[in-house]
Formats: structure tokens, sequence, C-alpha cells
């Protein structure tokens, strides 16, 4: 159960930071608006989409996943303040809340990302062991 329980988490948590890139490429002037409008300069967000889709992706399939959960992690971290720090308002708070919970599943993966579960880690490990 190991295996499956890793690859599913980490399908999970991928597939939020994946979708959210296509999604930003998709509404790019929308995303541009909204982050200048929370004091976020409209330049980071080709940073921005290329770090979900390639973290995202990288987390995905199981590769350098130490690396890119950190990432990620932090990623959320810095969002859940810039973007749902109003913790007067409810939903932000929850939206807040949900930042630092998917921050806290990435830092699990982060410790067990080598141990378990089918992974380009894990293949590249037993090809040099």
């Amino acid at each position: 159960m190991d295996k499956v329980m890793n690859i599913a988490g980490r399908v999970l948590l991928a597939q939020i930071f994946i979708l959210a890139g296509i999604n930003k490429i998709g509404a790019y002037a929308a995303t541009q608006a909204y982050m200048e409008a929370m004091g976020v300069a409209a330049m980071l967000l080709p940073l921005v989409i290329v770090l979900e889709l390639g973290a995202g992706i990288a987390l995905l399939v199981g590769w350098k996943t130490r690396w890119a959960a950190w990432a990620l992690a932090v990623f959320t971290l810095v969002a859940a303040f810039v973007f749902h720090g109003n913790l007067n308002d409810q939903i932000q708070g929850i939206l807040f809340m949900k930042n630092l919970a998917i921050a806290g599943g990435l830092l699990v993966v982060s410790v067990s990302a080598t141990q378990h579960g089918w992974s380009v880690d894990r293949y590249l490990q037993a090809e040099q062991a």
C-alpha cells in the first residue's frame, strides 16, 4: 500500500499546481491584473507558471521530488500570506489554512520522496546501485 499511497498523494498534490499553471496561461491578462491588485509585480507571472507546471509535473512523475516539493511548499506559503492573509475574511481564512495544509503535505512528501512508491527518482536510485 505504501507505493499506491505515495503516488496517490503526489498526484493529488501535483494536480492543483499543474491545473493552476494551465489556468494562468488561459487567463493570463486577468491573472496579471489580480497579481498587480494584490501588490505583486505582473512580470513574475511567467516564473509562477513555470514553477507551477515544472515543479508540479516533477512532483507528479517523482523526478527531483524533494526539490519540487520544497519549491512548491515555499511558493504555497508565500501565496498564503500574500493572497490570503486577510484572516478577518472567513473565505480568505479558509484559503489561508488550505495553503498551509498543502505546504504541510508537500513537506511530508519531501522527506519520504525516495523511500516509497513509483517515481523517476526511485528508478534512478536503483540504476545507480
